[in-house]
């Protein structure tokens, strides 16, 4: 029996976990701060068991891992170093769904000296993103082809029929981390030229991306998503000349975040003075207003008093006399995301939606060719969201493929080879998330 210790309970720890607890040889333990949390995932299966963890206490975490065969880590990014070594320390293997940081980088010669890998970026975005797009990659240059052009978008949003408030958006996981990526910088190439984007410019740089879903075509807002150029050497297409990573939302969604940026409430500095605070008069002081509270919001954040951007605001409640969900100090993108929280949950029922589209453009000796490819995926009514399962069944198929010894790499890897990418995505296919391509031929 392989021993899983699954660190964190949060909302795509379900489907990874039920996922593995399938498995016919493997004990699942799901460790997490709040241990209800962990106790709803397992229930009373009879290959699982919930523990408390307080990841801050080293020797327990220790003492778990070391127990364990293989070590997942959905906690916070910050803590996956942290996880890392001490799977390293004691010859476990780890996998993750986040980014890979200078810190896990520097595991790498470890890892191997341990004969362990550290698998990460094996989520959706990233993860089902890197290995459709490899799938094709490694197509087009087994057949002579090279890759002129990549155009790649994901979004998590809410399925048509349930884009019911004024931001088009519903929150199927980490809602800060949603807030914060919204102050990220953005490079990316396009036709041989790089764009430079400051976090505070991003919502400024999007435009119209007509996907089809479900027999009929919508128009979403496409921006970029961070740094796209060492996705060049990442997918092995270093002579591109187009380069690009972005993030599908909702038509609106783009002109009101960069509002909201000007009103800074998407910094992280701690404010005192807020004790018994309303959102209105919060609002006020962010921009000085003393009179009329909309006009004076609308004149400085140069829009009309009408306009979709205040109207959206108000809808939120930020010109209400609600009071602050923070009593006595506090941090302006927290009391956002306690606000949209609020406001912007998923009813019983309600489907979410996960799209992931990728454009190529190929050029072979003799032709041309344009490879569309995309996943359009939906959350379970009254079950997992499509966030859950396309975050978390990745993941728990790679750990299942590592422990099966069908992956046998060591060190600090991410699903870009066939090793992985191959098994991977026809177990995805199998439980239903899948892609569609589409083909055109093009000139010399």
């Amino acid at each position: 029996m392989k021993k899983i210790l699954v660190l964190g309970a949060g909302m795509v720890a379900g489907a990874h976990t039920r996922y593995l607890l399938d498995q016919p040889d493997f004990h699942v333990t799901v460790a997490s701060r709040t241990l209800g949390k962990a106790q709803d995932i397992i229930r009373d299966h009879p290959k699982g068991e919930a523990r408390q963890l307080n990841v801050a206490d080293e020797a327990a975490l220790e003492d778990l891992i070391r127990q364990s065969d293989l070590a997942v880590s959905l906690l916070p990014y910050k803590y996956h170093p942290k996880v890392a070594r001490l799977c390293v320390k004691h010859h476990k293997h780890m996998v993750t769904t986040s980014y890979v940081k200078e810190a896990m980088t520097r595991l790498d010669g470890a890892a191997k000296e341990a004969g362990v890998i550290l698998l990460n970026e094996i989520g959706v975005d990233p993860g089902i993103d890197h290995m459709t797009a490899m799938k094709v990659i490694h197509h087009v240059q087994r057949g002579g082809g090279e890759i002129t052009s990549f155009t790649s978008y994901c979004g998590g949003l809410p399925a048509p029929e349930a884009n019911d408030n004024p931001f088009g958006y519903k929150f199927s996981w980490s809602p800060k981390g949603v807030l914060l990526a919204g102050k990220n910088t953005a490079h990316y190439l396009k036709d041989g030229q790089e764009v430079f984007i400051p976090g505070e410019e991003l919502f400024d740089h999007h435009w119209t991306v007509p996907v089809e879903v479900e027999g009929k075509v919508i128009d979403f807002e496409g921006y970029p998503n961070r740094d796209s150029l060492p996705y060049m050497e990442t997918y092995g297409i270093p002579t591109t000349k187009t380069m690009f990573r972005g993030t599908l939302r909702n038509v609106g969604w783009c002109p009101t975040l960069r509002k909201i940026v000007d009103l800074g409430l998407l910094d992280d500095q701690e404010r005192d003075g807020i004790a018994d605070t309303t959102f209105a008069r919060f609002i006020a002081d962010l921009i000085g207003s003393t009179g009329d509270l909309k006009k004076d919001l609308a004149a400085f954040l140069e829009v009309e008093e009408d306009s979709p951007v205040i109207n959206n605001l108000e809808w939120l409640g930020l010109l209400s006399d609600d009071p602050l969900p923070l009593k006595k100090k506090g941090v302006p993108v927290d009391i956002l995301t306690a606000r949209m929280l609020e406001k912007m949950q998923y009813n019983e029922g309600e489907r979410d939606m996960l799209i992931l589209q990728h454009e190529f453009i190929a050029q072979y000796p003799d032709h041309g060719e344009r490879i569309t490819s995309t996943m359009i995926d939906f959350g379970i009514p009254h079950g997992d969201t499509s966030m859950a399962r396309t975050v978390g069944l990745p993941a728990a198929i790679g750990v299942k493929m590592i422990l099966q010894g069908e992956i046998n790499l060591t060190g600090v890897h991410t699903p870009v080879v066939p090793e992985i990418y191959g098994l991977a995505l026809a177990e995805l296919g199998r439980l239903g998330i899948q892609f569609t391509e589409r083909q055109e031929t093009l000139g010399k």
